[in-house]
């Protein structure tokens, strides 16, 4: 088999997603992540489209890339146009760089219905174009536009346009599923009948919208195609692109190519996140490969039997694609998992010791009040930890009182003022904020921070209540999650009560309990 090679097209097709802006500075480091990853080509934009990836293509001029060549995109010429006075052809030359993408229609509907030219004249126009771009030195990939639903409506034209690009001299022919539609048996017959046809090395560019993109790819390979479009996290407009984070560990570590080297798989976690954070999107938990969730345990009897042989419930080892086995407490939870989690927190627990047994029998108590420990782990640290004796609180509540003042339209202030016991003395602070959460938390941290200066440095950077019974109406329970961090990471926290100022104050305090656990605080 030829070597398979990567194509990504995050700064382009990616940048269509709804919800991101990427500007010339994001695009340029995910470019230099992608060149770290070992991507084979990496698709910069459209350079005669905007003034935004001109730029992007003057400033990646500059940049030495180690493993990719970069793509300039763009479509072929126009009808009226001749290639040396068709603008988009001479942005894609001034672009400079090694390699085109330049897309031409295969589907005849398109060609008569969208163009408004002849068959025959769409030949001439993929054929002329490729030809003048490679007489200017460029590496040609062809990206035949909608070609599995040309192929399907009108094969015999769907090859001529191929066939075209090929007399063309492109160098590389890519059937894109441009509409999403197709499926995996579809895209397997069609790409076995194309290479038949051509002698070109052939490439598959698949959109999401039936949610086979990934799938629709790898059997793209297995069919015969030996290069592969994608963005990092499915990136793309309407529902996506092929996520290259399934499709690259898919193809390395299932069928065996090698598309990427180890070292960079082990990246890929990291990478998968770093773009997310640019993007500027939250990456969702369960995604495959990369999710946070991806390689977790929730289930005792599932826990049980990965504690003995990961392979009974993971189909890889998550650490070859720089994931992590994470075993979350519920209560679905056993003896297992408390026994990992403990171990985790530097815990030797025995299964048979009373403690654990006391320790299941809270936590199902707590969920029953509805406590949910998956993204608050640090509340689940500190439980255990106290449950066990090893860790005291620093400091107890004795009051707190609330004041909200609205004048007119001004907006509304919030006072607090508190009374903790700490080191056996009780001590007063007041504090100010929008809401009662922000004023108790600045009245805490009025007290509090001088006598353990390390909380200097937590910072809130998340806040979520969630109503866990709304037919209660007004008396439901809320649950609260709090998400702190430091310099050096961060953690979450949940408080549970039918007063959300309440629930918000247990997330509070164990946010600020869990750093001084963390830091030895006497």
């Amino acid at each position: 088999m030829p070597k398979l090679t990567l194509f990504d097209t995050t700064l382009r097709d990616g940048a269509q997603t709804e919800g991101i802006s990427f500007t010339v500075q994001d695009k340029i480091k995910i470019l230099k992540l992608l060149d770290e990853l070992g991507i084979h080509y990496i698709e910069g934009g459209w350079p005669g489209s905007n003034p935004k990836d001109i730029e992007f293509f003057e400033q990646a001029r500059d940049i030495k890339l180690k493993n990719a060549r970069l793509v300039a995109f763009g479509s072929t010429r126009r009808a009226k146009n001749s290639c040396e006075k068709d603008a988009n052809l001479q942005a894609l030359v001034n672009s400079g760089t090694p390699a085109v993408a330049i897309f031409g229609k295969s589907w005849d509907f398109h060609v008569t219905e969208a163009l408004k030219i002849s068959l025959e004249e769409n030949l001439e126009l993929i054929e002329d174009s490729v030809k003048y771009l490679k007489k200017k030195g460029r590496e040609v990939i062809f990206d035949a536009e909608h070609f599995f639903d040309g192929y399907k409506n009108n094969p015999a034209y769907a090859l001529k346009t191929l066939k075209a690009a090929e007399k063309g001299g492109a160098d590389i022919l890519c059937l894109c599923d441009t509409n999403g539609g197709c499926l995996p048996f579809e895209i397997s017959a069609i790409v076995g009948e194309v290479r038949e046809e051509t002698k070109k090395p052939l490439g598959i560019h698949a959109h999401n919208d039936s949610d086979c993109a990934v799938a629709n790819s790898v059997q793209a390979v297995h069919s015969g195609c030996v290069h592969v479009h994608g963005t990092i996290n499915g990136y793309g407009e309407r529902c996506g692109n092929a996520n290259l984070c399934s499709v690259i560990p898919i193809l390395k570590l299932k069928m065996g190519t090698n598309c990427v080297s180890d070292k960079s798989l082990k990246d890929l976690y990291k990478l998968a996140h770093h773009v997310a954070e640019i993007a500027n999107l939250p990456l969702p938990a369960h995604k495959p490969f990369v999710g946070r969730s991806a390689f977790s345990h929730k289930g005792g009897i599932h826990v049980s039997a990965v504690l003995k042989h990961p392979q009974t419930y993971e189909h890889l080892d998550p650490q070859m694609v720089g994931n992590e086995r994470r075993v979350t407490v519920s209560e679905l939870s056993g003896i297992s998992n408390l026994v990992y989690k403990a171990k985790d927190y530097g815990v030797d627990i025995k299964k048979d010791s009373p403690q654990i047994k006391e320790l299941v029998k809270l936590l199902k108590e707590l969920e029953h009040q509805g406590y949910q420990f998956e993204e608050g782990e640090a509340s689940f640290e500190l439980l255990v930890k106290r449950a066990m004796g090893l860790n005291r609180a620093h400091f107890e509540l004795v009051d707190f009182k609330i004041q909200n003042n609205k004048f007119g339209s001004e907006p509304t202030l919030v006072e607090a003022n508190i009374r903790i016991r700490v080191k056996g003395q009780i001590l007063e602070s007041s504090g100010e904020g929008d809401g009662p959460v922000n004023a108790l938390d600045d009245a805490l941290r009025n007290v509090l921070e001088d006598i353990y200066p390390e909380l200097l440095r937590v910072k809130l950077t998340d806040y979520k209540v969630r109503v866990l019974d709304s037919r209660a109406g007004t008396a439901a329970k809320v649950r609260v999650f709090v998400e702190s961090a430091d310099e050096n990471g961060s953690w979450g926290t949940v408080g549970v009560s039918t007063n959300v100022i309440e629930a918000s104050w247990l997330a509070l305090v164990d946010s600020l309990e869990y750093k001084l656990m963390k830091g030895n605080a006497a």
